[in-house]
């Protein structure tokens, strides 16, 4: 027993010894206890003058898009249609008819909605020409409460876009911008009527500008963003956070109907040229040649020496248009425009879209594996569908 006191009075002994040592080295000699723990490093960026304004523009950045959306959304108006639509007697119908003596319904009324935006003081109204098409009586709604009839000034179905007019006072026109200075990750905000709720405003940025070859329009340049974008949105506003109008939203990417962050908007550049010349001339002038075209597939490119991806293949042409007027035959090449490259149709359609009626371009083609040059004056582009085809 003595000895196990012994031991316990030895060990307190010793750590009350110890205990006051490192209490006289920390006080008298802290820095050696520092040096034993682990340092934790932190890494400072050093800030350039450069980087100090992008850092000062960041936090001035906002917290709310109100004020951008108080702008901007009093010219954002929801667009009711209606249109007759015909359809066949059903079977029931005419049993219908026969024991009751009544005639078979043969037609009935169907209801759409979308948005618009008010672009004039005047009570121009922008909005896609899919909203409006076939309607029989189109309505307008605005934020305010009040309400019109809207005729139609004129469509341009190739580029989806349709220009309405209502006729009311104080009308709050929307502010424009530049479409051109848009760039991938601007923030961006959708303003339209989605499902018929109301007007509603989504956010998002822009995922991508200059998108072509979708398949939607004949003429596309959209601008691609993540702000959703429903049914009903179709002819609204997309706006940057200054409350300025950048474009029109126009469709969706989607396999269930609704917003997968994959919208597409008409640039306002665009809208506005067509809009003024619907406006000032009553239709879209664009050049034309009369050609039915497609992209030349890898093995023929392959066969015949052409460059890939290059030139387009004509497959037709109009019996009244200046392609045939100047000699080219179906089956020719394609290869470039006033001495620019040929991609695909696309890119050609585009260019000759471009070029007034009466201007003359320069073609270079091959016909079989003989190159060509040629000279067409173009025409202008009229509504129709493709008919009277040489092949």
């Amino acid at each position: 027993m003595k000895k196990i006191k012994r031991f316990i009075f030895f060990v307190s002994q010793f750590v009350t010894i110890g205990l006051a040592a490192a209490f006289v080295i920390l006080i008298l000699r802290p820095e050696l206890i520092q040096n034993i723990r682990p340092k934790v490093e932190i890494r400072q960026h050093a800030t350039t003058t450069t980087e100090q304004e992008v850092t000062h523009s960041q936090t001035n950045a906002p917290f709310s898009y109100a004020t951008a959306v108080k702008q901007a959304s009093p010219s954002v108006v929801n667009i009711f249609t209606a249109k007759v639509v015909s359809r066949q007697p059903s079977s029931s119908d005419l049993l219908r008819h026969y024991f009751n003596g009544t005639k078979p319904k043969k037609s009935r009324i169907e209801t759409s909605l979308g948005s618009g935006v008010i672009m004039t003081p005047q009570g121009h109204i922008i909005t896609n020409n899919h909203v409006i098409s076939g309607a029989a009586e189109i309505q307008v709604l605005l934020s305010d409460g009040r309400n019109a009839l809207a005729k139609v000034v004129g469509t341009d179905p190739e580029t989806d876009l349709a220009i309405l007019k209502i006729n009311l006072d104080n009308l709050p026109s929307i502010t424009i911008t530049d479409s051109d200075d848009l760039q991938v990750g601007d923030v961006v905000l959708a303003i339209g009527n989605p499902f018929g709720v109301g007007q509603t405003v989504t956010q998002g940025i822009v995922s991508a500008t200059g998108r072509k070859r979708l398949g939607l329009n004949t003429f596309e340049n959209f601008i691609q963003t993540d702000a959703a974008i429903n049914p009903g949105n179709s002819g609204g506003a997309l706006i940057n956070p200054r409350g300025e109008l950048i474009a029109i939203n126009s469709a969706i990417f989607s396999k269930s109907g609704g917003s997968q962050g994959i919208g597409f908007a008409i640039p306002i550049n665009l809208v506005r040229d067509v809009m003024t010349q619907i406006i000032e001339k009553g239709h879209v002038i664009r050049g034309w040649l009369g050609v039915r075209l497609r992209n030349i597939p890898v093995d023929l490119a392959r066969s015949l020496s052409i460059p890939s991806p290059g030139g387009v293949l004509i497959t037709g042409l109009l019996e009244e248009g200046p392609a045939l007027a100047a000699g080219l035959e179906p089956g020719d090449i394609l290869l470039s425009i006033n001495d620019q490259t040929i991609y695909d149709v696309r890119t050609l359609l585009d260019e000759i879209a471009k070029q007034k009626p009466g201007n003359v371009i320069h073609l270079k083609g091959q016909r079989e594996k003989k190159k060509f040059t040629l000279d067409v004056a173009v025409a202008q582009r009229p509504m129709m569908t493709y008919r009277n085809l040489r092949r």
